[in-house]
């Protein structure tokens, strides 16, 4: 990691609301933004689970029951209702 004096690269109102919040402590390290993409998002299995979901919602619709569902999907009961019944 490579050091930086702040006074060379921040303007003079930046650095010294950096000193209030600071209080005196010497060295501050500011992270890169965060380019992390969300749960699920490059291996596709966010899509998978949502497509599943709506599967199960629409056959249960059309008249399958939670055990039915269970077994179909492999998930337990207590799985199948909180999909169907929205609480994640």
């Amino acid at each position: 990691m490579k050091c930086i004096n702040a006074a060379q690269i921040l303007p003079e109102d930046l650095l010294a609301e950096i000193r209030r919040y600071t209080n005196g402590e010497r060295l501050l390290y500011i992270p890169e933004e965060s380019r992390r993409k969300g749960w699920g998002k490059n291996n596709g299995s966010r899509n998978f689970y949502r497509k599943r979901n709506e599967e199960m919602n629409r056959l249960y619709e059309a008249g399958s029951t939670v055990p039915e569902l269970a077994e179909t999907f492999h998930l337990a009961e207590n799985t199948v209702r909180k999909i169907i019944y929205g609480k994640q």
